[in-house]
């Protein structure tokens, strides 16, 4: 059976911040908005679907935790959850915080303007605050 690896850009556009039960919690590099993504560690995988009965329990739950931790330290307003994969086929679930100031507020966050990267104490700075609402 094949190793899981990871898509090289969502390598490239993120940051591991934890290694759940079954995902990688990863962080995206674009800091006007705090966006995490959850990677299931299953090789091969595209679709929720594709996932056995187990592995979808604990992606809800995985989801549903980082929600709820995203949520509580960014003081957002709501947080949406999606799993698109139009471009990256791997399945991966986005978890964006969103205020009701943000760019593109209430309007989607993929497509619009340009990536604005974290600086190196400002992202450790967030990962951390990150764990510590695990």
């Amino acid at each position: 059976m094949a190793a899981f690896e990871l898509n090289e850009k969502l390598r490239a556009d993120s940051t591991l911040v934890e290694n759940l039960g079954l995902c990688q919690l990863r962080l995206m590099d674009d800091k006007r908005w705090p966006w995490l993504v959850l990677v299931p560690q299953r090789p091969g995988i595209e679709e929720i679907f594709d996932l056995t009965p187990l592995d979808q329990a604990m992606l809800t739950f995985e989801t549903n935790l980082v929600g709820q931790a995203l949520k509580k330290c960014a003081n957002a307003t709501k947080v949406n959850v999606g799993a698109l994969g139009n471009i990256v086929r791997q399945l991966h679930v986005h978890v964006v915080a969103r205020h009701e100031n943000d760019p593109n507020w209430p309007g989607p966050i993929w497509g619009y303007g340009s990536r604005e990267a974290y600086g190196a104490a400002e992202k450790q700075a967030l990962m951390k605050k990150i764990l510590e609402s695990l």
